[in-house]
C-alpha cells in the first residue's frame, strides 16, 4: 500500500481535506454521499421563462416569506394555494417542484420543508454552520450564498469565538479571496454538522450583503420529521 494513502486512511476525516463537488450535470447531486465533500453544486443557467416567472413573482406577491411542508406529488398545488395561480409563474413553480422531487428522491424522503423568501437584506450575515443533516439552497434572483472551503477555516473563530469582530477581521479565514460564492441559479447541497458523527465538517457559509434597492429570491429545502 502507498504510505501516504495508508496515513490518510488512519487520519480522522476532520483532519483530511474536504473538497467541493461541482458540475454542470445534475447527477453531481449524488456526490452528497461522498465523505470528502461538504458542498455539492449543480451549476445551471436559468431559462428566460424561469427568469420572467421569478420577476413576476417578486413584483406581484406581498408575502415575503413562507414555509411549506411539501411532497413531490403536491408541491405545485401547495405553491398555487400559498401564492395564487397565474400562468406567468408556472415555470417557477414547476422548477421548484422538480427540486423537491430530486431532494426527496436523493434522500428517500416522503416530504421536505420548503422555505421561499424574498430578501432585501442579509438573512444570516455572519459565517456559521447549521446543525442539520443537509440543506438544498438555490437563489433564483440576486446575489447568492457565500461559503468557505474547509481547509482555510479556523473554526474556533465561529460564533462567540469571533470576540465581536467582523468575519473578515476575526481570523476565521486569512484572505478575502477565500470567500466563494454560488451563482444565481446554482443548486447546492450544504452539509450541516448533523450529517456526520464527526464534529467540524459542516459547511461554513453566510448570506451575502444585498445592495440597497435590490433583492434575492431564495429557496431552501430541509429534512422534516416524518
Amino acid at each position: 500500500m502507498n504510505v501516504s494513502a495508508q496515513i490518510n486512511d488512519e487520519l480522522p476525516l476532520n483532519i483530511l481535506s474536504l473538497h467541493p463537488a461541482v458540475s454542470t450535470e445534475p447527477s453531481v447531486m449524488t456526490d452528497v454521499y461522498r465523505e470528502d465533500t461538504n458542498i455539492i453544486v449543480w451549476q445551471r443557467d436559468l431559462s428566460n421563462e424561469i427568469e420572467s416567472a421569478v420577476n413576476f413573482f417578486i413584483n406581484n406577491n406581498a408575502v415575503k416569506s413562507t414555509m411549506l411542508t411539501v411532497t413531490p406529488q403536491n408541491t405545485l398545488d401547495e405553491l398555487c394555494k400559498a401564492f395564487g395561480i397565474d400562468d406567468a409563474v408556472v415555470a417557477l413553480y414547476q422548477d421548484i417542484s422538480l427540486l423537491v422531487d430530486m431532494f426527496c428522491c436523493l434522500f428517500e424522503l416522503k416530504g421536505a420543508g420548503l422555505r421561499l423568501t424574498v430578501l432585501e437584506r442579509a438573512m444570516c450575515p455572519r459565517f456559521h454552520v447549521d446543525r442539520i443533516p443537509c440543506r438544498l439552497v438555490t437563489t433564483y434572483k440576486g446575489i447568492a450564498t457565500e461559503w468557505l472551503e474547509h481547509s482555510v477555516i479556523d473554526r474556533t473563530k465561529l460564533g462567540a469565538g469571533n470576540k465581536g469582530k467582523q468575519d473578515e477581521d476575526s481570523g476565521l479565514f486569512q484572505n478575502i479571496h477565500d470567500i466563494n460564492r454560488l451563482n444565481t441559479g446554482d443548486v447546492a447541497l450544504l452539509k450541516g454538522e448533523n450529517w456526520s458523527e464527526e464534529e467540524g465538517q459542516g459547511l461554513v457559509h453566510r448570506s451575502p450583503n444585498i445592495v440597497q434597492g435590490e433583492c434575492r429570491l431564495l429557496i431552501t429545502l430541509d429534512f422534516i420529521n416524518e
